[in-house]
């Protein structure tokens, strides 16, 4: 963040993303541009909605602002320390720490229980201790699973896994939450719930929330709404 921002008061980006282009190989060896110096702003605490067409590299960009990929030009930035240039491994440090994620096929361990689900985000970040125990029960809790902790994911329906999911992506209090289509597996009424879930905890924790939804009433919910086109974002709203 500059000076003058700083002195200004004005809300401090934790994750940004400026001229983002990213290419790939087709089969016949020609290159494939799917974003075009793409550029977005997340302040503290602040909640994205990121919508577009199918196909337009919304995916693409989100793992280029998790670090998961590397653009083929631009810069990422998290909480003002650029990270597109570092190894993978002090990205995977870093990352531990300030992100959570959710995803739309939950990605939960089927070995696991529910509650090892959430803590198993404290074991790798090297944190697991007994407040951490108690922390996970807590979420679990939270988010309506009191009943469930010691529940397998496959005695799970759709909605009980994602919320295993969101409290494991809160677990470590990261700075950021992204979430891919986290309601694309379920049903209306569950996925409204799902959806108020994850932005209450979001608010709770004082995460900014990088979500990717092609539902608009969800994209309505959140403080900003970005689409995606043709390699570039523009903001709707």
């Amino acid at each position: 963040m500059s000076e003058n921002a700083e002195n200004s008061g004005a809300a401090a980006p934790v994750l940004e993303a400026a001229g983002i282009r990213k290419s790939f190989a087709s089969p016949d060896g020609s290159s494939i541009e799917i974003l075009k110096g793409a550029s977005l702003r997340v302040n503290e605490g602040e909640s994205v909605a990121l919508r577009g067409e199918s196909g337009a590299g919304k995916t693409t960009f989100m793992n280029i602002l998790s670090g998961f990929e590397n653009p083929t030009s631009g810069e990422v930035r998290w909480a003002g320390k650029r990270i597109d240039g570092l190894s993978n491994s002090a990205q995977a440090r870093l990352r531990a720490g300030f992100m959570g994620f959710v995803f739309q096929q939950y990605c939960l361990l089927p070995e696991l229980t529910a509650l090892e689900n959430v803590e198993l985000s404290s074991r790798i970040l090297g944190r697991f201790d007994r407040r951490a125990k108690s922390k996970a029960k807590e979420l679990l809790e939270r988010v309506g699973l009191k009943d469930r902790i010691n529940y397998m994911p496959y005695k799970l329906s759709g909605g009980e896994k994602q919320r295993v999911a969101i409290a494991r992506a809160v677990m470590n209090s990261p700075k950021v939450l992204l979430a891919d289509e986290p309601t694309g597996n379920l049903d209306e009424d569950t996925a409204k719930n799902v959806m108020e879930m994850m932005l209450g905890l979001c608010r709770e924790n004082k995460a900014a929330l990088m979500l990717i939804t092609h539902n608009i009433d969800f994209a309505k919910m959140t403080d900003k709404e970005v689409f995606l086109s043709q390699g570039e974002i523009t903001e709707i709203r």
